[in-house]
């Protein structure tokens, strides 16, 4: 019997952007338990193993569903959207795990902040624009109080999770200048990848008239519009040999 679990990351929706190793464990495996609507039907094509969907289900019954399969001799994968150490919920599914002294195997993805970024054919740092990236999501049901007045006022690249039905209340707080470059990027990398630019003052209406409300990201900062920018150090000078 195989005693781990596979927390595999799907990668951002693209069937061929998930790892080989990740690739290879859905071909392996007897049960696939994946996150609804986030993982493309696509990616599920390399499984011929039994498919379940999680959606609506607690982490009790997801838990008692992997850890019945695992009893059984079965190979079971746990597939999450993008990479699961972001907005995965895993930490909470391992330990419930742990109570059955079963232990997980972690394969990374692709997280759909790297596909938004190759959407908007951008980096998400750029000298002389910005040096960092500022990942975070709006408060909801499982977060009280976000922080997003407080981080943009770093003047730095922020991609915000999980927010697009709030994007007018996300606009609101916003305490950097009101023209400040936004894209929104529906499905990231799937065949119906949207991208929708305006700024601080305009992206919510224009999100509004396109009627995305979910499965898309929030792209804050000069990147998304990349002007003044330095050459790297790299490039801007002669290098010694390595």
């Amino acid at each position: 019997m195989d005693d781990k679990i596979a927390f595999v990351g799907a990668g951002p929706g693209n069937a061929k952007l998930i790892t080989v190793l990740g690739k290879e464990k859905l071909e392996e495996a007897d049960l696939v338990v994946y996150a609804g609507s986030l993982v493309n039907p696509e990616v599920l094509e390399y499984t011929k193993g039994e498919k379940i969907d999680s959606y609506g289900m607690t982490l009790e019954e997801t838990t008692k569903v992997m850890v019945d399969a695992l009893n059984e001799g079965k190979k079971v994968v746990r597939l999450h959207s993008g990479d699961p150490s972001l907005y995965g919920s895993i930490i909470e599914q391992m330990e419930e795990l742990k109570k059955y002294d079963i232990e997980v195997e972690r394969v990374p993805g692709v997280s759909s902040v790297f596909a938004v970024a190759s959407a908007l054919n951008t980096q998400l740092t750029l000298n002389g624009v910005s040096d960092s990236l500022i990942i975070t999501r709006p408060a909801g049901k499982t977060l009280g109080e976000d922080k997003i007045p407080a981080l943009s006022r770093h003047g730095e690249t922020m991609a915000i999770f999980l927010g697009t039905q709030k994007i007018e209340q996300i606009m609101e707080k916003m305490e950097c200048p009101s023209d400040t470059p936004v894209a929104v990027i529906y499905h990231a990398s799937w065949d119906d990848e949207q991208l929708i630019y305006g700024n601080v003052e305009t992206i919510a209406q224009k999100v509004k008239e396109a009627g995305i409300q979910r499965s898309a990201m929030i792209i804050i900062g000069g990147v998304v519009d990349p002007k003044n920018y330095r050459r790297s150090h790299l490039y801007g000078v002669h290098q010694p040999p390595l």
